[in-house]
């Protein structure tokens, strides 16, 4: 299982990045969950769990209105299925890692493509 947490994204950014992984991997999230807004002048993080599998839905390049910041924890190879599945519909750039003995922490700046 991997937690992602977005940050930094309007509301349409994060239910477009969890869409796409929604599309390639199980998670703990119903297929109409939308991320919801809360009131109030506070930083907000919209936060899922993906059950990465070794076979996924490839989607293509997706449209983001911005740039978005995405914090993904889990064990090292589920992470990294996770990423391949972002990297295939997005621009992707590592900002950090942090490695444990059984999970990693990493953190990604995520935007659109460029064609």
């Amino acid at each position: 299982m991997v937690t992602v947490s977005l940050t930094g994204a309007s509301r349409a950014d994060a239910t477009t990045v969890f869409d796409v992984l929604r599309t390639a991997f199980p998670t703990d999230r119903p297929a109409d969950a939308a991320p919801q807004e809360q009131q109030g002048n506070h930083p907000v993080v919209w936060t899922a769990q993906f059950e990465p599998t070794p076979e996924r839905i490839p989607t293509g390049p997706i449209s983001l209105e911005g740039s978005l910041t995405a914090t993904l924890q889990g064990g090292y190879a589920a992470v990294d299925r996770l990423c391949e599945a972002l990297e295939a519909a997005f621009t992707v750039h590592e900002q950090g890692t942090v490695s444990g003995d059984q999970e990693k922490e990493v953190d990604l700046r995520i935007r659109t493509k460029q064609q």
